[in-house]
């Protein structure tokens, strides 16, 4: 794993290959703000990240995982960016995953119900299959 002085620069395929990423979608958190690589070379055509932007890519697929959206994991890095107060960020950060889980918990109950659904729809198909078998055993 490459260090992370603060004087370390990244290419964009040394970022895909560290996080296991294809440099499509790490163009794709720079579109979405999430990166904000240095420019050189010709035209500026090749992107310089800082240690900084590694950082904030690994929060980002943090918060993938955790299953917020790229605006929701947006807005919270954003917020550490920042000299200000921690209390407002925290409370946001609160705020956001408390919704997110109030979701997972509502997707949960979708689920369960559906399983529950299953269940008895498997149950009465077994004992109409056991009746048809017995029917068919008799005659």
């Amino acid at each position: 794993m490459a260090a992370t002085h603060p004087q370390t620069t990244y290419t964009i395929g040394d970022l895909a290959r560290e996080f296991d990423l294809t440099t499509r979608a790490i163009r794709f958190y720079e579109d979405m703000g999430l990166l904000q690589p240095a420019r050189s070379g010709p035209g500026g055509r090749n992107r310089v990240y800082s240690a900084r932007d590694r950082t904030r890519l690994k929060l980002t697929l943090r918060a993938k995982r955790l299953g917020l959206s790229l605006t929701e994991a947006r807005d919270i890095i954003d917020m550490y960016d920042s000299p200000r107060d921690t209390g407002p960020q925290l409370r946001k950060f609160l705020a956001i995953l408390a919704q997110h889980r109030q979701q997972l918990e509502e997707q949960m109950a979708e689920l369960q119900a559906n399983l529950d659904e299953v269940r008895t729809h498997e149950r009465e198909a077994r004992a109409l299959l056991a009746r048809l078998e017995k029917d068919k055993v008799r005659a």
